[in-house]
């Protein structure tokens, strides 16, 4: 097995993130989730990454720091975790989430959480494998997102997401809203240029909500701060790419023909 490094405010300025590597068009986005890791980093978040050219990775944390609407004290926070192309099925994803679980022992933390998809949405972990993992579904909402544990301590309480998520609905309910962080690095591009076209072009009214504090994201309406999409107030998707023009209009159709 190759080597896993971790990255930190002395050498994300040399290192790569994985996610849009050489998208020129998201340079800007690039950096701008270099500079909210060295932000968090402050507040003992971790990035950890498999030392090559590949989208190798987990990020975690302490849970009352994560950018997300949950209660979860005395836990660690799972975010982006991703093993693709052929570092698929050699191991990769057990020993990233190992770290992470070693840490949470060593700090004696009551478990690991995390967000998912019921069923797997676009930009989120994977449920099915996370499940295999001995995590368990602790609570779920009713427009598709699920909160997974795997507890530490058995006497622990059980995390829970927090009560400004559970309707899945938005005040503005005339066109597309948009909350979106710069946890991930395709999202500040996509949404402040492909999804304006596309709302131009459509003659739609859009909203975009930058959740740019810890504060704003842990009460956002969506479990998905990195990027959920709303239509007349309702969640749509996680997925950044309906910004584009080649996939909105299906993404529209598909979720007003249910």
């Amino acid at each position: 097995m190759k080597e896993i490094i971790e990255l930190n405010a002395d050498n994300i300025k040399s290192e790569h993130i994985c996610c849009a590597i050489s998208d020129k068009k998201c340079t800007d986005s690039y950096e701008l989730k270099k500079q909210w890791l060295t932000n968090e980093f402050r507040h003992g978040y971790k990035f950890l990454r498999l030392n090559e050219r590949a989208k190798v990775f987990i990020e975690y944390c302490n849970a009352e720091k994560a950018w997300v609407p949950i209660d979860a004290p005395n836990y660690t926070f799972i975010g982006c975790m991703w093993v693709s192309g052929k570092y698929k099925q050699n191991g990769y994803g057990k020993a990233l989430l190992q770290k992470a679980e070693n840490e949470a022992k060593a700090l004696q933390k009551d478990g690991l959480v995390t967000i998912v998809g019921t069923k797997k949405f676009h930009f989120m972990n994977d449920t099915k494998w996370l499940l295999k993992q001995g995590f368990e579904e602790v609570e779920k909402l009713p427009y598709g997102f699920s909160l997974l544990t795997k507890t530490l301590r058995k006497t622990a309480p059980k995390p829970k997401f927090k009560a400004c998520t559970e309707l899945g609905e938005t005040p503005n309910k005339n066109g597309i809203t948009v909350y979106f962080t710069n946890r991930c690095p395709f999202s500040e591009y996509h949404v402040m240029n492909s999804l304006k076209e596309v709302a131009t072009t459509r003659n739609l009214n859009l909203e975009l909500i930058k959740l740019s504090t810890l504060e704003e994201a842990q009460s956002a309406p969506t479990p998905a701060t990195i990027f959920s999409l709303f239509y007349n107030g309702k969640f749509i998707t996680t997925d950044i790419s309906v910004c584009m023009e080649s996939r909105f209009d299906k993404t529209i159709e598909k979720f007003l023909k249910n």
